[in-house]
């Protein structure tokens, strides 16, 4: 089993709990190899290789820092086929869902090929003006790009007009991305495991307006309404923001590919909403 080691940031906690990582790790007779530069100088026997060669080789990644390095990591993995591991160093941890005291025992499985892996739907979606398509593994959020203004967003399930949204903005979240953003804006959550997509309105002017759940096939388009006045931004996980032209359109599906995160027990999204967001 050779495992790739990766962390996004240059905390000292970082490069201490990838240290720890890979002792474990070699200790429990895992090949472990470095992705890139990570600012410390790992135990003896680890391989540092640029990122590319590292998941070319690699069986499994185990990544660490918070959901946010999971996400950016998550969907790199996803290109290459390979299962992940988030360490959890932030607060949330509905993805990076190994939290520190339980690295001994996890990695012990994981170096021993002793898991199971959860498949996660990745939302696609291309955008009038984009160069490439967007790619989300919790969800795409249009909204206005002026501080202070609604927008106007119709919304089309297989070109049928099904929504409209006048208030903040319009999230569409995969299953796992119903406990985040999605969930604060009134959403409901959905079950890790299924194929399907959730759409939510965002502070939406309105008495009523529920979140509307689709089947896995469909394919969602959200254009300017008649009233929209001002610039329309596209984000991707957070992480990536274009604009929506004025006579632009966005239309997005469930991706072919998905995310392959490596559970123990089966019940990581539903311990991470027990622990989270009940508190207990």
């Amino acid at each position: 089993m050779t495992v790739c080691l990766t962390g996004y940031n240059a905390k000292p906690e970082t490069a201490r709990v990838l240290a720890r990582a890979a002792s474990l790790l070699l200790a429990a007779g895992a090949r472990v190899v470095l992705a890139g530069e990570s600012g410390f100088e790992p135990p003896t026997g680890v391989v540092r290789l640029p990122g590319a060669q590292a998941l070319a080789e690699a069986d499994a990644v185990v990544t660490v820092g918070g959901d946010g390095t999971m996400l950016h990591a998550a969907k790199e993995c996803a290109r290459h086929g390979l299962p992940v591991l988030g360490v959890n160093l932030g607060r949330t941890g509905f993805l990076a869902t190994c939290e520190l005291d339980e690295m001994s025992a996890k990695l012990f499985k994981l170096a021993k090929g002793e898991f199971a892996v959860e498949h996660r739907a990745l939302l696609q979606a291309e955008c009038t003006g984009a160069e490439a398509p967007l790619i989300a593994l919790n969800d795409l959020v249009i909204y206005s790009g002026q501080r202070r203004q609604t927008v106007d967003l119709d919304i089309y399930c297989d070109g049928k007009a099904v929504s409209n949204c006048r208030g903040d903005g319009v999230i569409l979240a995969t299953p796992t991305g119903s406990t985040a953003y999605s969930l604060s804006a009134g959403g409901p959550i959905l079950d890790a495991r299924i194929r399907g997509l959730v759409v939510t309105s965002i502070c939406a002017h309105s008495l009523q307006r529920p979140a509307i759940v689709f089947a896995a096939d469909r394919r969602i388009t959200v254009r300017p309404g008649p009233d929209q006045r001002g610039p329309i931004l596209v984000s991707s996980d957070g992480e990536q923001e274009i604009p929506l032209p004025e006579n632009g359109e966005l239309h997005a599906k469930l991706s072919e590919k998905s995310v392959k995160l490596i559970t123990f027990n089966g019940t990581d999204q539903f311990d991470a909403i027990d622990k989270k967001l009940r508190g207990r």
